[in-house]
């Protein structure tokens, strides 16, 4: 047998061992597959649950609804409003504490009156090489960490969700809207309207990974190293121009290092996570 497939064997087991489970569910690759795998193991004795923000995309939205159809799966949309939070809206680096924090308070409170024994989420093994504020949140609401106890990696998601044919396994990453928005800048439903408009555009234009990070009067464009020399060219150049003076913005940057996750974090020094 091999390592992947105890990795596998191992979930499942431990998913079985549940009596009954919410998964909070966003639709990206680690949540599509562990919301998979609990249908798998727990039948209709589990719930995927989505929640709707100001900084949830409508193209998260679709992808998440995608994957429920695909496999019937029990789920259900909520929404939580983060944004009157005045510490989330403040933008600080534990921004994503009140996001999870309040997520798991309404997941809590939907598992207590509909009788489910726990509430799990998505982090893998590689999340615990960046800052995510958001763990402690977990932590402290008793989460449950399947994906984490199985000893999986993103990659090893993948491709375990590639073999179930779960749609969005190969997806790039895709963090909420407000982690575009750098930090110390107020984080307002009308500026995540603004990275999410620029995101929609990019997508037209035929770019798969990317992201549009929002420092004030400046857009800052990350595109996958793969794709950049087409967004290099004097043409792409004189769209992004129009398309994110259009928006607001007075300058437009192409950040030449590409994408990359987390790249707000970079200027992050001695957090303790």
């Amino acid at each position: 047998m091999s390592e992947l497939e105890e990795k596998r064997q191992f979930l499942s087991a431990a998913l079985r061992a549940i009596p009954s489970l919410i998964v909070a569910y966003s639709g990206g690759v680690d949540s599509a597959y562990l919301a998979y795998e609990a249908h798998q193991a727990l039948d209709d004795h589990m719930l995927a649950v989505t929640a709707l923000s100001s900084s949830y995309s409508e193209q998260d939205r679709q992808k998440a609804q995608a994957v429920v159809a695909r496999f019937k799966l029990p789920h259900e949309f909520i929404t939580t409003d983060e944004l009157s939070n005045r510490a989330y809206r403040a933008n600080n680096p534990d921004r994503c504490y009140y996001c999870k924090d309040e997520l798991f308070d309404k997941l809590d409170d939907l598992a207590a009156k509909r009788g489910f024994a726990a509430v799990a989420y998505g982090i893998n093994l590689d999340d615990q090489g960046d800052w995510r504020p958001g763990q402690r949140a977990a932590r402290e609401h008793k989460v449950l960490t399947p994906l984490l106890d199985a000893g999986m990696t993103k990659a090893d998601i993948r491709e375990l969700a590639r073999r179930a044919e779960v749609p969005v396994w190969n997806r790039p990453a895709s963090a909420c809207l407000s982690s575009r928005i750098a930090y110390g800048i107020e984080v307002t439903p009308e500026r995540l309207a603004i990275v999410e408009k620029g995101e929609e555009a990019l997508r037209a234009l035929g770019f798969r990974q990317f992201r549009v990070r929002y420092h004030e009067e400046l857009a800052r464009i990350e595109i996958s190293p793969s794709e950049m020399a087409r967004a290099l060219s004097a043409e792409m150049a004189r769209k992004f121009v129009d398309v994110f003076k259009g928006l607001g913005f007075k300058f437009v940057t192409l950040d030449l290092e590409g994408y990359r996750t987390g790249s707000m974090n970079s200027l992050l020094v001695n957090i303790q996570k």
